[in-house]
């Protein structure tokens, strides 16, 4: 019998016909086809309709805002910007005034003793007589109860109410923020390129700059065919909405300064937003004298080590 002889496979394998390699170009294009309306067509299409829909939104009430605040805060003049910033100790002392008779009513400032205010140029026997003016609770007494006494200056300033569900009932279901370091917590964000200029003109007054143009901006009217919801206030500078629930709380000649200084929203305005900025850093000078102080150290400290190696490798060849 004999050996039957075969082939290897590839030399077994017959030629591609014309008309299948034909049918195989077809069906590669078809997948291309078919993938590029899956994952091409469908997200523009997607992106379209997207569009589409914010231009309907747009149209159907431009007037509504789509980014908070609506206007950006008002950059101001303040005695304590820059790296030799110091306070105004006369108008830190109005800002007080202004905190005691109209803001003390809904906002707390727990954080704040009042021994801290000989820091405003208040004597001892000045800051005592302040302290005196509130009442805090204290106790308990030999019988086991709470009672109240006149604040001393160790005391910090007691709160408008006793909790903050009290005081969210009493504002329209938003409790008042305590303003302790509202100065330091509340500031808007530069944007491109100022935040770069701001590292060297030491811009850090975010804050003031904030409080004062939320408390001029009252005044201010919505567009026409914006909506503002009942028992809010349009402001067109507030952080987080178009309106919050806190009324207009200053108005001209409201409060009585005796040392003859203008008595209008903005200087009330002025004045209470840089008491606040002392509230929230009553240590600022003296930390910009120590932050001088270490800048002065460290260019000497540079100098010496220069002349150190100059004076020790000038000779030594290398």
């Amino acid at each position: 019998m004999k050996a039957r002889l075969r082939l290897p496979p590839w030399k077994s394998l017959r030629k591609p016909r014309a008309d299948a390699a034909r049918d195989m170009k077809d069906v590669t294009m078809k997948n291309i086809l078919k993938n590029f309306a899956a994952f091409g067509i469908a997200p523009l299409v997607a992106l379209g309709l997207s569009m589409g829909g914010a231009l309907a939104a747009e149209g159907a009430n431009p007037a509504e805002p789509d980014h908070f605040p609506i206007h950006h805060p008002k950059q101001e003049s303040w005695s304590f910007a820059g790296p030799f910033g110091t306070y105004d100790k006369e108008q830190l002392q109005r800002g007080l005034k202004v905190y005691k008779e109209v803001c003390s009513a809904c906002h707390s400032m727990n954080l704040v003793a009042f021994r801290t205010l000989e820091g405003l140029g208040y004597s001892p026997e000045q800051v005592k007589a302040l302290a005196a003016e509130y009442e805090v609770e204290d106790g308990p007494n030999a019988d086991g109860e709470m009672f109240t006494r006149a604040a001393l200056p160790t005391d910090h300033f007691p709160a408008p109410y006793p909790n903050a569900n009290a005081a969210a009932a009493a504002n329209n279901g938003a409790a008042p923020p305590d303003l302790s370091l509202i100065a330091k917590a509340r500031s808007v964000e530069r944007g491109f390129p100022q935040f770069i200029f701001d590292i060297f003109t030491q811009y850090a007054e975010g804050g003031p700059d904030y409080i004062h143009s939320l408390l001029t901006g009252f005044d201010e009217q919505p567009p026409a065919g914006m909506q503002i919801a009942e028992g809010t206030h349009y402001n067109p500078y507030f952080i987080s909405a178009k309106a919050l629930a806190m009324a207009k709380p200053l108005s001209d000649e409201q409060v009585t300064y005796e040392d003859g200084t203008p008595e209008t929203v903005d200087q009330y305005a002025r004045d209470v937003s840089a008491f606040l900025m002392w509230a929230a850093e009553p240590h600022l000078e003296d930390r910009k004298k120590t932050g001088f102080r270490v800048i002065v150290f460290l260019v000497l400290f540079a100098g010496l080590v220069y002349i150190a190696k100059r004076s020790i490798w000038s000779d030594v060849k290398h």
